[in-house]
């Protein structure tokens, strides 16, 4: 339980070694994932697990789960809705609260009347196999009262993390010495127990099933033993199914002791002549600063953008030095870009998307659609 005695504070050292480690550097599966913090970190395992349990029940870290690589199990895309100013709130309560498959859900503005400024609500979607993204998009469009949409499926990933913590310090232009990997997602059909373990897997941690074994419980759960459930886990990683276990930040309201993580939250825009959008989206992947990066095609409605990537930071104006850094390198490297641009986020809410089929027919039975009409 927090008591007054475990300190909360972020720049605390314990809890700061302990973050710059846990929020996105475990990636794959590990069997002992506070072990490997404290073996990482240096802190002693007993006070990593007693600084998460704190810092999960305070509020500072919002959830503790092991992520996904949903796009190579699930039908997903970025979808940015043309909402009446009237019911904007409104569609965003229901697609957060409602939509058990929208997982970030963000009203953006721009700071200048431009492309797109006019889709003021975005989202990221995911549709578990067997159903039908743009059915799924066109019932949320009947619910919200949204006036249209545009939906945007990733071609290619260049950048999937968090870091908020060690992000903190980075400066303008700080990049790898070469290009960003080039992910293709390619959705992977799974057994019966795949899936079983990998409900198990991805189900966030409550404070009090934080413990030094894990996994263990979640081996009981799926039906397995825990060797199997580590079998299980680490093919499912192989095949680039498993994100990384992370502890995710409280990065958008306010934290114990009135800390935010980050203030700002940029996605940035960049067209870029097509052919080139892979070369592009890995000089982009390159900065540390990023926490996404994909290809991306924004259509005519904004631009013909197809590489995008997002940027969080406390200082507006530190944001944009590390906007006009990766716009120098991208000249740099001789890639010409025909149009920029970068939203805004404002009201932001973040759950994982539901990918389950059992889920998703769940879901129809409870809102009263007929689920045979959403299949593909």
């Amino acid at each position: 339980m927090t008591t007054p005695t475990v300190p909360l504070a972020l720049e605390d050292p314990t809890n700061s070694a302990i973050l710059a480690v846990s929020e996105d550097s475990l990636e794959g599966f590990q069997a002992d994932p506070f072990g490997e913090i404290a073996r990482r970190s240096g802190v002693p395992l007993e006070t990593v697990v007693e600084r998460i349990r704190a810092l999960l029940a305070a509020g500072t870290i919002r959830r503790v789960r092991q992520t996904l690589l949903s796009n190579n199990l699930a039908e997903g895309a970025l979808v940015a809705w043309q909402v009446p100013q009237e019911r904007l709130h409104e569609a965003f309560d229901f697609m957060f609260q409602d939509d058990p498959f929208s997982g970030h859900v963000v009203i953006r503005t721009t700071d200048n009347e431009s492309a797109g400024s006019r889709y003021r609500l975005w989202t990221t979607l995911k549709v578990p196999q067997g159903y039908s993204i743009t059915s799924h998009c066109d019932l949320l469009q009947s619910k919200t009262g949204a006036l249209g949409y545009r939906l945007m499926p990733a071609k290619a990933l260049f950048v999937l993390g968090v870091g908020h913590v060690r992000r903190r310090t980075i400066e303008p232009g700080s990049r790898s010495d070469a290009p960003a990997e080039a992910m293709f997602p390619q959705v992977v059909e799974l057994s019966d127990v795949e899936w079983r373990v990998l409900v198990a897997l991805k189900r966030e941690f409550a404070t009090g099933e934080l413990v030094a074994d894990l996994w263990r419980p979640r081996a009981e759960e799926a039906g397995v033993s825990f060797v199997e459930f580590c079998g299980i886990a680490a093919s499912l990683a192989e095949r680039r199914l498993l994100g990384r276990f992370s502890t995710f930040l409280e990065h958008v309201k306010e934290i114990a002791g009135g800390e935010r993580v980050t203030r700002y939250n940029a996605l940035f825009h960049w067209a870029v002549p097509a052919g080139r959008e892979v070369e592009a989206g890995r000089e982009v992947g390159r900065h540390h600063i990023l926490t996404h990066a994909y290809w991306r095609e924004g259509g005519p409605e904004f631009n013909n953008v197809n590489v995008m990537a997002v940027a969080h930071g406390t200082d507006k104006t530190r944001v944009l030095e590390h906007k006009a850094a990766i716009d120098a390198h991208l000249a740099s490297a001789g890639i010409p870009v025909a149009y920029t641009n970068v939203f805004w986020g404002g009201r932001s809410e973040i759950k994982p998307s539901e990918i389950s089929p059992l889920a998703y027919a769940a879901w129809c039975g409870e809102i009263g659609v007929d689920e045979k009409a959403m299949r593909v």
